[in-house]
């Protein structure tokens, strides 16, 4: 019985620590900083306004230098062609 006690309270405490890390079910976590980066973008994947147009989407071709995409920080620079500056 006592190890059935522990046991219980083992399950009771986990899903406390659980809990106080989800919100309605789904598991929170920190939000990455976001950079945009250009001149990697496949045509009419970037996520907003290039010089030529103010949608996203609208990329007309693969690696358009002024199309921009969003990606955690710090990626974009690993990216062979990508750069945090317009080109």
């Amino acid at each position: 019985m006592k190890n059935l006690n522990v046991l219980m309270a083992s399950a009771i405490t986990g899903a406390i620590a659980i809990g106080a890390l989800t919100a309605g079910g789904v598991a929170v976590a920190a939000k990455p900083k976001m950079e945009k980066c250009y001149g990697i973008v496949k045509a009419g994947k970037n996520d907003c306004q290039t010089a030529t147009s103010a949608c996203a989407g609208s990329a007309k071709k693969d690696g358009q230098k002024d199309a921009w995409i969003y990606l955690p920080k710090g990626t974009c620079e690993k990216i062979v062609g990508g750069s945090l500056k317009k080109k």
